[in-house]
């Protein structure tokens, strides 16, 4: 394959525009493994680097997409034979480094995982950069003591990728989940994936006091700003916080009293500059105790790579739940 369809970001005078295009492996980043991408995925993130909505990319031109999957091509890296099937997400992809938005890619060997074992491209994509965030959160939790009887997990923004991958894998371990979610019509679907029970954010009493009473064991938090305070205040004794999104604000405004009265832990989570050695660990959770159970119903659609553009919009109006798999090839 001499030349390849991609789809790429450019930067014309401040304005982002984003179209298909035929490239040759010379158009690329540098990178010794060639991978024949079969699937992608759409995320948040995505949709803002493809309309220009959110400052993503740190240079342009760059091919869209943070996660691909595919099969080796060629490779100057002994670890990967062509054949070899792999993935990538984030590290980089569609930020400094073109991404999987392409039926060529060219990647630094370090940023590829060999596909585990139970997994193929398609379903590793179904879970992309939200499973392996979801996934991520919940090892981190686990290394720092969490555990089912430690009492709740309360998931926000919970009826989105992340959200409803973390309520599926949460309740596989046995965790009692409370989603909280703005969208009333989506309790049955996060019911159906093992929440136990569901708040609805306009109702939710985020109270003003250092502390209120705790409610959860622990959270994954999605949304960030009042709800993330929210979440220092009612998370019990030695719970772990994950948190992952900003999408209710950048800001957080609590005080110490949750970190040294009640010994509670704040973990960021960045899914895109994860060691190589943990993303390693977290995939092959992802293939085994941490494998979603309900993943042909967090997966709300797949699409052709054609149909990538008209699917954005419906992302930056938040009207999209579960995920959206692109086949590239």
């Amino acid at each position: 394959m001499n030349r390849f369809k991609a789809y790429r970001i450019h930067s014309d005078g401040g304005k982002i525009l984003a179209r298909f295009e035929d490239l040759s492996l010379e158009d690329l980043g540098p990178g010794e493994v060639v991978i024949r991408v079969t699937h992608s995925g759409i995320n948040y993130k995505d949709a803002l680097a493809a309309t220009g909505a959110g400052k993503i990319l740190r240079r342009y031109p760059l091919v869209g997409g943070i996660d691909l999957a595919g099969v080796v091509e060629s490779s100057s890296d002994a670890r990967f034979a062509p054949g070899t099937a792999v993935l990538v997400t984030g590290c980089g992809l569609s930020e400094t480094h073109d991404g999987g938005y392409a039926q060529l890619a060219r990647v630094p060997g370090d940023w590829v995982i060999p596909m585990p074992a139970g997994l193929d491209a398609a379903t590793a994509m179904a879970l992309g950069t939200a499973g392996f965030t979801a996934a991520l959160a919940i090892h981190r939790m686990e290394q720092n003591g969490q555990s089912p009887s430690g009492g709740p997990i309360a998931v926000t923004g919970a009826s989105g990728g992340v959200g409803s991958i973390a309520i599926d894998m949460l309740s596989a371990r046995g965790y009692r989940v409370v989603a909280v979610s703005g969208k009333s019509d989506a309790v049955p679907y996060l019911k159906e994936l093992g929440a136990g029970e569901v708040l609805l954010r306009e109702g939710l009493d985020l109270g003003s006091r250092p502390l209120e009473n705790a409610r959860f064991g622990g959270a994954i938090d999605n949304v960030g700003g009042d709800i993330l305070t929210w979440l220092t205040r009612t998370v019990d004794f030695w719970g772990n916080i994950a948190s992952i999104g900003l999408t209710s604000g950048a800001t957080l405004s609590t005080t110490v009293m949750p970190f040294i009265l009640r010994g509670v832990s704040l973990l960021g989570i960045n899914s895109s500059a994860t060691r190589r050695e943990w993303r390693l660990v977290v995939w092959q959770r992802i293939a085994t105790d941490l494998r979603p159970r309900h993943l042909e119903r967090i997966v709300t659609r797949t699409i052709p790579f054609e149909e990538l553009p008209a699917a954005f919009p419906d992302y930056l109006a938040g009207r999209v739940t579960g995920r959206t798999v692109v086949r590239i090839d």
